[in-house]
């Protein structure tokens, strides 16, 4: 069974608690997820493997240690996802990025694909997919298929707030998949909403209702 990390760095605690309140406004909020991403990836590539390279600093030369295998990607889920890119490319500027868009169908809350765009080296790339919320968990467990049928065989998938009912049906059908979650709420409500959450993350990053 892959790992189920709940972060508790006391900076993503804090910045996450702080755009839960509803008078967060659309640019606070923004900016917010994407340091919260930054800080999440920070932590969730820990495990990156590294390798001894040669260097010649002006004052002599030297061996140090740098990235090493397989190239990153990062794919969010649209809309919400596009939220977190920007804080994670600080940190990996060489990533590459893909898109999957997936609307949750208001009666049956089940996913619906309506577009994916990925890398075209991207099955040999270690991929983060990221979406501010894992609610259902339909979404991410979708999406994170879309990527193995195209031989995505490296996968990590990174989100702000989580229900345990997403994350049980994460490990369900992705026991391979590494999970990286910044808070773990309460549960879901009827509506399928996080509880306590911070609403809905895609109309708060870009200002819609």
């Amino acid at each position: 069974m892959a790992k189920v990390q709940v972060m508790e760095h006391p900076l993503i605690q804090h910045k996450i608690n702080y755009i839960r309140n509803e008078a967060v406004g659309s640019k606070e909020f923004r900016e917010m997820v994407g340091e919260i991403a930054a800080l999440m990836c920070y932590e969730a590539t820990r495990d990156l493997k590294l390798e001894e390279v040669k260097i010649k600093t002006p004052i002599c030369e030297m061996t140090g240690n740098m990235l090493s295998g397989k190239k990153l990607a990062v794919v969010p889920i649209l809309r919400a996802g596009l939220g977190m890119v920007e804080g994670i490319l600080q940190m990996i500027p060489a990533a590459k990025v893909g898109h999957i868009g997936l609307y949750r169908d208001p009666n049956t809350y089940k996913p619906v694909e309506y577009y994916c765009k990925l890398p075209a080296d991207c099955s040999e790339r270690e991929v983060f997919v990221v979406d501010p919320m894992l609610a259902t968990g339909g979404s991410s467990v979708a999406a994170i298929q879309m990527l193995k049928d195209k031989g995505v065989k490296h996968i990590r998938f990174m989100c702000i707030i989580a229900a345990p009912e997403g994350v049980e049906y994460m490990q369900k059908e992705h026991p391979d998949v590494d999970i990286y979650i910044g808070a773990l709420d309460e549960c879901l409500n009827e509506h399928k909403y996080i509880v306590p959450g911070l609403g809905d993350a895609g109309d708060r990053i870009f200002g819609t209702k």
